[in-house]
C-alpha cells in the first residue's frame, strides 16, 4: 500500500503565503478609481455586504483604530462613495451608508479584477482550472478560520 503523504509536511507554509500575499497584490491594483486607498475599498466593500454599519462596527471589522476608520470615511465621503446619516435608535451615533457613486466604484473595481483574473485563467489547462476550483473552498476555510 502507498503512503499518503501528509500535507502538512508537503506543504511549505512560507511559500504558500507568499504566492497568496504576491496574488492578492496583483488583484488590488485594479480599482475602478485613482488614488482610493485598500482601506477605501475594504470600507466600500463592508457596506455593500453588511449595509449600513456604525464607524465603530467598521473598525472592528477592518481592524483598526478609531481614528484610522475616520481618515478613511472622511476620505470616502469627500469622494461622494459615502454618506453619514443620523443612527435611528440613538442619535450621538452616525450609520455609514454607501451611495450609488460607492456602488458604481465596487461594481467597476469587481469588473477590473475579474477581467485580470479570467486573462490570467487562460494560460491554465482545463484540468488546471477544475483543480484550482476544487482547491477554492480549502483556501476560503484557511482564510476563515
Amino acid at each position: 500500500m502507498a503512503d499518503i503523504p501528509d500535507p502538512v509536511t508537503e506543504t511549505d507554509p512560507d511559500e504558500l503565503r507568499m504566492i497568496i500575499q504576491r496574488l492578492s497584490r496583483r488583484i488590488r491594483v485594479h480599482r475602478a478609481a485613482d488614488g482610493i486607498s485598500d482601506a477605501q475599498l475594504g470600507v466600500l466593500f463592508q457596506l455593500e455586504k453588511h449595509g449600513d454599519r456604525t464607524p465603530g462596527q467598521l473598525a472592528e471589522h477592518e481592524g483598526v483604530t478609531p481614528p484610522s476608520i475616520n481618515r478613511t470615511i472622511n476620505g470616502l465621503e469627500e469622494a461622494g462613495w459615502i454618506t453619514r446619516n443620523p443612527d435611528p435608535d440613538d442619535a450621538r451615533r452616525v450609520r455609514i451608508r454607501l451611495t450609488d457613486s460607492g456602488s458604481a466604484i465596487i461594481t467597476e473595481t469587481r469588473r477590473l479584477r475579474a477581467a485580470w483574473f479570467t486573462q490570467r485563467l487562460a494560460i491554465l489547462t482545463p484540468q488546471e482550472r477544475r483543480l484550482l476550483q476544487e482547491v477554492t473552498p480549502l483556501l476560503r476555510r484557511l482564510s476563515d478560520s
